[in-house]
């Protein structure tokens, strides 16, 4: 359900809610040697996931990496995982504290935390947060809906 929008340069897909979760499935589909579309996302058109009573998100997806915004309640725990993504985290609002390389790390607003491939870490909310994480690869886990860990088992 694309509506384009004219451009003098190129047209440009402006996406409806009901399909953010379809293109993000069929991304991972994709060859990285295809050729990739302009997406122009709002983040009113991208469905508010609800994970558990704390911890919501958003995210868009690209051929080979991926934006989520997670608005963490406070308290709200991030258990312990790891994944063979890179991830990049920027703080927007509140802060975190991270359990990660047998360290703790609080990352404030205005804060980035780079996170290598493969890295155990926990996360918990020290107050209403709101923080931007790409992903490169893409989170297949999250895409299909099989992050169990951030579900609380369901």
């Amino acid at each position: 359900m694309a509506k384009k929008i004219k451009s003098k340069s190129s047209p440009i897909k402006r996406t409806r809610t009901s399909g953010a979760h379809a293109r993000a499935k069929s991304a991972l589909k994709k060859h990285a040697a295809s050729p990739a579309a302009l997406q122009y996302i709002p983040w009113s058109t991208v469905p508010l996931e609800d994970l558990n009573p704390l911890l919501q998100r958003q995210f868009v997806v690209g051929q080979e990496i991926m934006l989520a915004r997670v608005l963490l309640k406070k308290g709200c725990i991030v258990p312990q995982h790891s994944h063979h993504n890179e991830q990049l985290t920027y703080i927007l609002e509140g802060a975190l504290k991270f359990w990660i390389d047998g360290k703790e790390i609080v990352v404030h607003a205005g804060e980035t935390l780079c996170i290598p491939s493969h890295m155990p870490h926990k996360a918990e909310a020290m107050e209403d947060t709101v923080d931007l994480d790409v992903f490169a690869p893409p989170r297949a886990d999250w895409i299909n809906k099989t992050d169990q860990y951030l579900r609380g088992g369901k």
